[in-house]
């Protein structure tokens, strides 16, 4: 059975963390990030944070640690910014759902030119 509070509080978080990374978050590792999803387990006590970043392979290396790096901060503000009695561990997951997406779409597209062609 599908919980909704968990539910509620991912998105409340996805909103409150993207926020902090705009305008709280100081660390220079940390370029443009989107967060594309939050994930908590039925007990509240973890969050998946899925991100997005653009750049290269080293950026987005820098950007992990980053992130990992900027947790306590995170749990601190969204403690003060959410009035919870638990703040969830965060756990940042680069979200590959993106680039698997453009892979298919370029998949898809090569198969189309190719019936065309052959037309």
């Amino acid at each position: 059975m599908e919980h909704p509070r968990p539910h509620r509080v991912g998105e409340q978080l996805q909103k409150e963390i993207s926020a902090l990374l705009l305008k709280g978050l100081k660390d220079p590792r940390v370029g443009f990030v989107t967060i594309t999803a939050v994930d908590v387990t039925p007990d509240m006590h973890l969050a998946r944070v899925f991100y997005t970043v653009y750049g290269t392979d080293k950026q987005i290396a820098d950007t992990q640690a980053g992130l990992k790096s900027a947790v306590p901060f995170l749990r601190r503000e969204l403690g003060r910014r959410m009035r919870m009695r638990y703040v969830p561990d965060l756990v940042f997951e680069f979200d590959k759902s993106l680039e698997y997406g453009n892979r298919i779409d370029n998949l898809l597209r090569t198969i189309s030119e190719e019936q065309s062609s052959d037309d």
